[in-house]
């Protein structure tokens, strides 16, 4: 069996790699002049990078406390959920809808984690709960803001065209789906290449997690097909409601056609 400090070592030279190909990160995203929305994404490499460390760093201290009693663990689990709704809002848009975001991740992820809890495969009283929420909290985050993001932008780009299904009678729900619908939908590409090739090109965490804590191959390759199943309908369903919320106008970046003030 492998042990986990054999595969990486946790000592100073993991400190000093890690740092490096962090300054790598930086370093190509400023040469490239990679940006969006008029900032650059070399400091928010940065930011990234040192904020997992610290958070990671907490989580690491706090994880045996958390998961000690029910209420803290669920408060955990609810502290996860809202800074993923408040991340994902704030990719979508900047103005007082974000927090529309909470009804796709609630929607995708909830109904999930209820019927775990429910049939047993998770235990509430245990360690487990948290690693299978973050995992699937993190897969609808990810397909909300891509779904979003496109979805808004799309719209932006032919609001022409949704102005003219308007004119021609078309309500504002269809006219705006007819031109979002694809756009959103290209969010479940990441998830679907990871699931399909999976095995093959990649082998996810909770995978090489339980080998490293000793489970057989068979049981490690069960336990990461529930997870990439329930991830793929978590994902399924927070495009579908985000991608319902802007086309009904409740998320949105500017007012899509004049008849929105209702």
């Amino acid at each position: 069996m492998l042990a986990a400090d054999a595969l990486l070592p946790v000592n100073p030279v993991l400190g000093v790699v890690l740092g490096v190909l962090l300054l790598a990160a930086m370093a190509v995203g400023a040469f490239a002049r990679l940006a969006h929305d008029g900032r650059g994404h070399a400091r928010a490499v940065a930011f990234a990078g040192l904020r997992a460390a610290v958070q990671l760093a907490a989580v690491s201290w706090l994880i045996g406390w958390v998961v000690g009693a029910v209420p803290t663990l669920l408060g955990f689990v609810a502290l996860m959920y809202a800074v993923a709704v408040r991340t994902a809002g704030r990719r979508i848009t900047d103005n007082g809808t974000w927090w529309w975001t909470s009804v796709p991740l609630a929607a995708g992820v909830f109904p999930v984690l209820l019927v775990l809890l429910l049939t047993g495969l998770v235990p509430l009283d245990g360690i487990a709960l948290v690693p299978i929420a973050g995992i699937l909290i993190g897969g609808a985050l990810t397909a909300t803001v891509l779904a979003g993001r496109r979805a808004l932008e799309e719209l932006l780009t032919r609001r022409g065209e949704v102005e003219a299904a308007l004119a021609l009678g078309m309500p504002d729900r269809e006219a705006r789906l007819e031109i979002a619908r694809p756009a959103a939908a290209g969010a479940l590409l990441p998830g679907l290449d990871q699931t399909r090739t999976v095995g093959l090109v990649t082998l996810p965490g909770a995978f090489v997690g339980m080998l490293l804590g000793g489970a057989s191959p068979l049981l490690a390759g069960a336990v990461q097909l529930f997870v990439l199943v329930a991830l793929m309908l978590v994902q399924v369903v927070a495009v579908a409601a985000v991608l319902e919320l802007i086309a009904r106008g409740r998320l949105h970046r500017v007012p899509l056609a004049a008849s929105e003030g209702e």
